[in-house]
């Protein structure tokens, strides 16, 4: 049996043949296909259609959990499932800065779900390119567990840092770089004309707030896969189960967004739990690293892992509950 010094410094064999890559890109794609022919005629989404898609898409995950449970065993489900909990979490995040970059451009509620499906294509390219570099690392040696240490520690205080100062949320989204970037290469029109791209303006091409705005998501995008595919990664080595975790989070953001409009205003604590979150995690690819040196380190389990992770998640939506009645409850004394 090798010891875990080896175990360590080659990971585990991925339980993702190349057919079981090919259904599940498959079926990702014929996910994302049925989301543009919903989007298709824009309009603005009533509560009944968004809670429809969203228990749609957290109905998914569980099927899929099971699957793996049945096909690979309970080890590989649980990690899945921890991950899955994770990136989901790290997902309403996103929440909050899209509803900032939707409202920053003022995009009509008709054209706000197309926006957030472009949003969540861009999110999945990037992720895909980031868990191949992770894997990549992986490969290369143990020091990348240190590597995404440092980068969930430091993504934890950042985030900490942005929830006590309460200046999350306070940039002003038009003085983003790749947007002011865009303005200056092609012209932009001053107002909307429903889902489309570009226009031709007299002997021109335009492009509409619209791009400006997908080009915003899009930034964001990249900075939230900064955070996301090392934290996974903490969960599991193994790169399928990141994909398929970070698959799942993302495909069912568009309807969340709209059934969690205005809770995600009360959820004041969120970020503090995403930063413990973090945090914990970035501990935990320490631990493991320093495992396969010194074996007698101990590591933390998944079932563990999720524990610590369902615990501050609920921790932190009563204490947000709580703050929210007690500033409405001096609101409505005073």
């Amino acid at each position: 049996m090798p010891g875990p010094t080896a175990a360590l410094a080659a990971p585990s064999e991925s339980i993702g043949s190349p057919l079981l890559w090919a259904v599940s890109i498959a079926v990702l794609l014929a996910l994302l296909a049925t989301d543009f022919l919903v989007t298709r005629r824009p309009h603005e989404v009533s509560m009944r259609e968004a809670v429809g898609w969203s228990v749609f898409y957290l109905a998914l995950p569980l099927i899929f959990g099971v699957l793996l449970w049945l096909t690979f065993g309970t080890s590989q489900a649980l990690e899945f499932l921890t991950g899955f909990v994770v990136e989901k979490s790290l997902s309403v995040d996103n929440l909050f800065v899209f509803m900032l970059v939707l409202s920053g451009f003022s995009v009509p509620a008709a054209l706000q779900q197309r926006v957030l499906l472009y949003g969540i294509i861009g999110a999945l390219v990037l992720r895909g390119v980031f868990i191949a570099a992770g894997a990549a690392l992986l490969q290369a040696g143990t020091w990348a567990f240190l590597v995404f240490g440092a980068i969930l520690f430091g993504t934890a205080v950042k985030v900490l840092h942005e929830a006590l100062s309460g200046s999350a949320f306070d940039h002003d989204v038009s003085q983003m770089r790749s947007v002011r970037l865009l303005r200056r290469l092609m012209p932009v029109t001053d107002d909307y004309r429903g889902a489309r791209l570009t226009v031709r303006e007299g002997r021109r091409r335009a492009l509409t707030p619209l791009t400006v705005v997908v080009v915003a998501i899009f930034a964001v995008d990249v900075v939230f896969a900064v955070d996301s595919v090392p934290a996974v990664y903490g969960i599991t080595e193994d790169p399928y189960l990141v994909f398929t975790t970070n698959a799942f989070a993302l495909l069912g953001l568009r309807a969340l967004y709209f059934v969690l409009h205005t809770a995600l205003a009360k959820l004041v604590h969120l970020n503090h739990g995403l930063a413990l979150i973090l945090a914990f995690i970035g501990v935990k690819l320490v631990l493991h690293w320093a495992h396969g040196i010194w074996p007698a380190v101990p590591t933390v389990p998944t079932a563990l892992s999720l524990a610590v992770i369902v615990v501050i998640l609920a921790t932190v939506t009563l204490t947000s509950l709580y703050a929210r009645r007690g500033a409405e409850g001096t609101s409505h004394g005073s």
